[in-house]
């Protein structure tokens, strides 16, 4: 942890101490909460092939096998609270240094923990939306539904895995009923950007918005190995911007960045907030509203 708060005191702080600087956030940023993720240390060796749009939309049987898995996951992703990572980005944003998130995660962690402006890249997994009559529904109320027509597979053990899903044998899927939308009987998706899937138009625009309405970048817990977070990083970096990357593991975008802090967001951003603003950090179980408010460091 020395070698931590020295990399953050002598190389971090000092590159963003006195900008308005912009947050990319990936998976690795909610591992500290129990999420998965697809690509982190502990991942990496184990591959993942998470459900494909056109498989979704073209195959009954996958989307069978993406709803028993998310309802078994669901239960413990739902559950997942703020770290110190997300409770310290809160703190930043409120105090007036960070000027927004740009996040690739679907867990609405930013939010809980107190942040503001937050733009979802990838969307969230707290709605689904029907593909026929575009109605939106709570994944709370949709869970409900699932567990009614599906009882026996609530007693199922499964690990939890990326993105609210869970590892299920193939042979626990038999007979699975999956819910229609409550407003028309069509398909329902979750309310996310499926592999294959791109993101809209209006949700790109509002990030690059926000990188390129600030003076730097943040990028924590991605490898940006999906282009959809990478190109933030390129634009930052083709306007000149410094660019600070604190990820465990290589990353896409190393070549590019200004810094490179080799280390959890639990170590690093705790300590960036607690160096930027004079105020006590914020503890884990407590929102930045809860916190005392900090003054900007002159």
């Amino acid at each position: 942890m020395q070698e931590v708060a020295r990399a953050v005191r002598e190389r971090l702080a000092p590159l963003l101490r006195g900008k308005r600087f912009v947050v990319l956030t990936g998976a690795g940023i909610s591992t500290e909460s129990g999420i998965p993720d697809y690509r982190g240390p502990g991942t990496r060796r184990r591959a993942r092939h998470p459900i494909r749009f056109q498989e979704y939309v073209a195959s009954s049987e996958g989307r069978a096998r993406y709803w028993a898995r998310s309802m078994l996951g669901w239960e413990r992703f739902s559950r997942a609270r703020p770290n110190a990572g997300h409770l310290a980005l809160a703190a930043l944003e409120q105090d007036g240094h960070v000027s927004g998130i740009v996040t690739q995660n679907v867990d609405r962690l930013h939010h809980a923990a107190g942040s503001v402006r937050v733009v979802e890249l990838h969307g969230a997994l707290a709605e689904v939306q029907c593909l026929d009559c575009g109605a939106m529904e709570p994944r709370a109320r949709l869970q409900e539904r699932l567990a009614a027509l599906n009882p026996s597979l609530l007693s199922s053990e499964a690990a939890l895995a990326p993105d609210g899903d869970a590892d299920l044998p193939e042979a626990r899927l038999a007979g699975f009923e999956v819910a229609g939308c409550g407003a028309c009987g069509g398909t329902l998706k979750p309310h996310v950007v499926f592999f294959g899937e791109s993101v809209a138009r209006h949700v790109v625009e509002q990030a690059y918005a926000l990188v390129e309405g600030s003076d730097a970048l943040l990028v924590v817990g991605s490898s940006l190995a999906v282009f959809s977070g990478f190109r933030f990083v390129k634009r930052a970096h083709e306007l000149g911007m410094p660019i600070a990357i604190a990820n465990l593991g290589e990353t896409r975008g190393d070549a590019l960045a200004t810094l490179r802090i080799d280390e959890r967001a639990g170590a690093v951003l705790p300590a960036l907030s607690e160096l930027l603003c004079t105020g006590p950090a914020v503890q884990p179980g407590k929102s930045a509203r809860d916190a005392r408010e900090c003054e900007r460091v002159v």
